[in-house]
């Protein structure tokens, strides 16, 4: 598949040899700053992206910038038609815009808040542990997480799914808390605590506290490898559920769908 990068950052360079690895051709590397990138466009500027992606013959895009230029490049590149994976996070709260969007323009659109294998199972495991532990009303939850000081959000966007994981397998949490207590935490409030420092590659953390007994589950990143490999791998699940008709272009696509 011949594919157009967007972000062409630490992660952007880890897509493409990624995608190169699985047999594909990277076709255009799309950046404001990265000075190696094979098409500088100016930050805003979404037209300037499209062109850049239409003259470079792509047959699906990777969008993996940045928070505040992802929602500027989803509206650019969705009418486009092509397979678009967007790995960057930050716009969990436009997903229902982002929906709408392409069911009006017939794109096609996959994201996740995390496109690691294992942190996909983690979601799972989180989603199991949380309903079996909602059993015993002695024991609270709460989630924490860990990223490198160049991460531009908090919490992460695999916090809050971790979060909603943890809520949906315990319907008596029904309210995220990502701020600090300044009073006593209500029984439905979630608290997603988060820190930022050094070269933190990525830690998840769950706990279910009791008064005997403290029971954690964690997620620790050895690289960012697995996030570039998945990226790419969904594009190819993306892509291939289209050509085969199993997936249909107008719709906001997620982990669960092609996997």
């Amino acid at each position: 598949m011949k594919i157009a990068l967007v972000g062409y950052g630490k992660m952007g360079h880890m897509i493409e040899q990624a995608a190169k690895r699985a047999g594909h051709e990277v076709v255009a590397t799309i950046d404001v700053l990265a000075e190696d990138a094979s098409v500088k466009v100016p930050a805003g500027d979404g037209a300037a992206v499209v062109r850049a992606v239409k003259s470079s013959g792509a047959e699906g895009i990777i969008e993996f910038s940045h928070p505040t230029a992802v929602m500027g490049n989803i509206k650019a590149l969705l009418p486009l038609g092509l397979p678009l994976v967007v790995g960057t996070t930050g716009w969990n709260d436009k997903k229902d815009e982002v929906a709408a969007l392409a069911k009006d323009v017939g794109g096609a659109i996959m994201t996740s808040a995390n496109f690691s294998i294992g942190v996909n199972m983690f979601y799972k495991i989180v989603e199991e542990a949380a309903k079996i532990m909602a059993e015993y009303s002695e024991y609270d939850v709460a989630t924490w997480e860990a990223h490198h000081n160049q991460k531009a959000d908090s919490p992460s966007g695999t916090a809050l799914e971790v979060a909603r994981r943890v809520m949906m397998g315990n319907p008596t949490k029904t309210e995220i808390v990502t701020d600090a207590f300044h009073e006593r935490p209500k029984a439905n409030q979630l608290h997603v605590s988060s820190t930022r420092c050094g070269n933190i590659p990525g830690t998840h953390k769950v706990f279910f506290d009791g008064t005997a007994d403290t029971i954690e589950l964690t997620h620790t990143a050895r690289s960012r490898e697995g996030f570039a490999n998945g990226a790419v791998k969904a594009l190819e699940k993306l892509s291939a559920g289209l050509k085969s008709g199993r997936l249909v272009k107008g719709k906001l696509f997620d982990w669960d769908d092609l996997f």
